[in-house]
Order: C-alpha cells, then structure tokens, then sequence
C-alpha cells in the first residue's frame, strides 16, 4: 500500500517505541533483545498488521549501511591490549573457521535436498552458495549479548568471539560473492576466483589501515567550530573507507572493520562523545535493520521450508560449527576444551547471513529466494536456542567469571578519558558514614581518595574540610585506582 512521509515517519516511531521498550525487558525472559526486534518487523509485515515491504534492494542498502556502523563501532571498541593474546586464534576462525563451516553446511545441505528431502533441491554450486551466506558468526548479535549481559569470561574468550565476530564477515561475504560469480559464469577459472579473493582480502587490509591512520591525524589537525560535527567527520571517514575500498575492488566492510581498529586505540579529540555517538548510533541501526528484515520476510513462505532449516540449522549449531572451531583451533593449546565448546555455541547467526542472502536474490540466482527463507529460518532457530542459552552455559561450564561492579554515575555528568586510570564513583551518604562527625573531615577516607563535590537537593558544591555533611547527600568520590576505590567502600560502610 502507499502511504505518506507523514504516516511513515508516525508508524516507523512507533514501530521503534516498541522495540526500544520490548526489547529493554526482552532479557528478563532470556531472549535476545534483537531477536525481538526481528519479531516486531514479521508482525507488522504483510502477513500481520498488513505492511507491504517487498523490496530486497532497499533491504540491502539499510543492512550495508548499518553493517558499516556495527563493524566500524565494534573495531573502535575493540583494544589492541585485549586481542593481543588472542589475535591468531581470532584471525583463523575468522577465515579457516568460515571457509570450513561454509564447506561442511554446503556439502550437508548438498546431500539432504537431493537424498532425503525432495522439496526443495539443490545443486552443489547452490548447496556451497547457502553454506557461504551461513557461515559467519553475526557481529550485531555476539556483541548485544555479550555487552548486555555485561558477561565476563574465561580463557580470554569475549574479546575472541568479539574479534571473531567483527572480522568475519569479510570471508563470507567474499565467498558469497565469488559463489554468486561461479553460478552467473560456469566457465570462470579457478586462477581468476583466486585473484579475486587475494585482491579483496589485501586491498581490504591495507585500505582500512592507511586511511585510519589518515583519519587520525585529519581529526587531530583539522579544526571545527562545533565539537558535535567531530562526530559526523568520523561517520563521513568510515563511509569513504567502505566506497574507496569497494571501488578499487578490496573488500569494504574488512576494510571498515580494521579501520574502526585502528582509529579506536589511537587519541584524538572528543573520542569519549564520539564513541558514545556511534554506540547510539549502532543500537539505532540494529534496531532498524532487523525491523526491516522482519517487514521483508512472510511467515507463511517459512512453512515450506521449515524441515530443511530445521535441519540444516540444528546440524550448523551441532556439527560443522564445532567441528570447524576444533579444527581451527587445533593448533592452539593455551585453550581448554570447555573454552573451544564454549565458542563453537557462540556461532550466532543473525541480520549479517539475512542481508547476504539478498545478493543472489537481486542478482537473480535461481532459487534464491528459496534461500533466503531458509537462512531467515535458520536465523530465528539460532537465536532462539543459542542466543538465549550463552550465560546458562558459560556458567555451567564453569567460564565465567564474577560480574564486575558497575560505577556509572547518575547524579554527576562527568567522566574520565580512556588514559586516565583513576576510579571515580558516586556515594550516598548515610547515617553510619556521619557516626564520627557530620564534617567532611571527620569521615575516614583513605590517602588516595577525594570528596570533590556534593549534591544536595538540586545544588551542587565542592566541599571542603570543616562542610558539613547531611544524610541523603550524593558525593563524587575520586580514588587513583580501583582498590583504592574499594578500600574507600570497605572504611564507608559501603
């Protein structure tokens, strides 16, 4: 149906109200926030509340888009001192991991559409296309369950499945494109289909690389009068890395992800706003990509196909996952086994395998969109036993670790930069904090900690000795480190 701008923008804040609202008490219930965003789009489509949206194209460019964001926020989150230890492991499931999960599931799928299920039958070029668009782990959903469950763990294995996740996609996007290639071109050579691979990876590389350090320098230098437009520089450096590097034929979205890497543990100016506006920004996106890729599905084209993502799902989760995580990781021993199962669970299929499923859709390879039901299919079955199961089984297999305490201010508007390693906290005070005096002198206080302002009503101050203190009062508490904000606790009553 056509509707206006003015009804579209009226039912799109609706459609987003909702999400923000259900999935906030989404996790309360152990389902992902973002596998409820997906449901919000299905029941708003065509087969629900009646919105047609039908279009792959515009799918795609919304997914790319916020594919772009999510990979680029993901890298400027991501510090060098904690993939260190780890970034071999991460760069080998990131391209033998998906290069062997991409083959098992194709081989797989192979047999079972043309040995057991007759519904729905694929050639071994399709069967290998469907296991490419697959077989990367979902960026968007690894890193809002693992930040929003604020899960610790073992073995290093958060930043790993962090890495993991955000330099995956690259590979399969690479061999989703080359399969579609194969299938519009039978008689392409296997010398040409490895020269394009190289190029993608290298030129992707060295792309990300050279224009992040550019671009570190250009916001250090370059002067604007308002600080909210270092912001939009940033957003408008990581648009030009993606349509340099896929103009010159490199792969654009491992160039924005190393891009973001490389910028995100360099200083520059306004980083701490500016890394809060792409965190927003992020949210927004996934939220909108999901609404989207829920609106293009019907539920009733999912039932057809429902044995053979029924299966092929639970054998992806089951088998080629893990046998490609054990494979990959085989050559590393610093890994228990409890620490390689943990990772072969947390292959999280999500929006990323959906918005490469709609290339061969637009390309106009035969039964792609057959393809796509099944990988969306797959997507909810993955989300739904994976997703809502990763801190029940961290815990069960004994890697997680005790959830550090949080000290978000909600009374004082003020933070540290990242170079700054001072804790700093609010405190309530209380009445066994004023038993040796209502002066601020007269609370003990370890050497290394500063009561540096007050609230009292709707007034702030700084204090000094001889101020008095009254119960209900908030205090901005600044320590050198986070024992000595404990010992702080520890000597308050706290």
């Amino acid at each position: 149906m056509n509707i206006s701008i003015e009804l579209f923008m009226l039912i799109g804040s609706v459609l987003l109200f909702f999400s923000l609202i259900i999935g906030k008490t989404g996790y309360r219930f152990g389902v992902p926030t973002l596998l409820l965003f997906l449901f919000i789009g299905i029941i708003a489509g065509n087969d629900g509340l009646g919105l047609v949206f039908s279009s792959p194209h515009v799918a795609q460019y919304i997914g790319v888009v916020a594919l772009n964001i999510i990979l680029f926020s993901g890298g400027m989150d991501t510090k060098f001192s904690e993939i260190k230890p780890i970034i071999w492991q991460g760069v080998v499931l990131a391209t033998v991991g998906v290069l062997l999960t991409a083959s098992i599931t194709g081989l797989f799928v192979y047999w079972l559409t043309n040995s057991i299920i007759h519904t729905v039958t694929f050639t071994l070029l399709e069967s290998l296309l469907l296991g490419c668009i697959l077989s990367s782990t979902d960026s968007a959903s690894v890193f809002a369950i693992l930040r929003s469950k604020g899960l610790s763990l073992k073995e290093n294995l958060r930043p790993l499945l962090e890495l993991e996740s955000g330099s995956n996609d690259p590979m399969a996007f690479m061999l989703t494109i080359l399969l579609i290639q194969m299938l519009q071109t039978p008689d392409i050579s296997g010398w040409n289909v490895l020269f394009i691979f190289l190029k993608q990876l290298i030129l992707g590389s060295l792309s990300g690389m050279v224009v992040g350090k550019m671009a570190v320098r250009l916001i250090n230098r370059i002067n604007l009068d308002n600080d909210a437009l270092y912001s939009v520089l940033l957003l408008t450096v990581m648009f030009f890395i993606f349509g340099f590097t896929s103009f010159i034929g490199g792969n654009g979205y491992l160039a924005v992800y190393v891009g973001g890497l490389l910028i995100g543990n360099h200083r520059f100016v306004h980083k701490r706003s500016t890394l809060k506006f792409f965190d927003g920004l992020t949210w927004l996106f996934q939220i909108v990509m999901f609404l989207a890729l829920g609106l293009l599905v019907n539920p009733s084209e999912l039932l057809p196909i429902a044995g053979v993502g029924i299966l092929v799902g639970l054998f992806m989760i089951f088998i080629s996952r893990p046998v490609a995580v054990l494979i990959s990781l085989s050559p590393f021993k610093n890994m228990s086994f409890k620490g390689r199962l943990f990772t072969s669970w947390v292959g999280l299929r999500g929006a990323v395998p959906i918005i490469f499923a709609t290339y061969p859709w637009i390309s106009e390879v035969p039964q792609a969109k057959m393809m796509f039901n099944i990988v969306f299919f797959i997507t909810i079955l993955s989300l739904m036993l994976q997703g809502t199961s990763v801190s029940a089984l961290a815990h069960w297999l004994n890697l997680s670790l005790p959830k550090q305490k949080s000290h978000k201010l909600k009374e004082f508007d003020v933070e540290f930069s990242d170079e700054i390693k001072s804790a700093m906290s609010e405190i309530t005070v209380k009445k066994e904090m004023l038993q040796n005096g209502h002066r601020l002198m007269d609370i003990s206080l370890p050497d290394h900690t500063l009561v540096v302002m007050v609230k009292r009503d709707q007034r702030y101050f700084i204090p000094r000795g001889n101020t008095k203190l009254e119960m209900g009062d908030s205090i901005l508490v600044i320590s050198d480190n986070e024992d000595a904000l404990k010992e702080t606790y520890s000597q308050l009553g706290v």
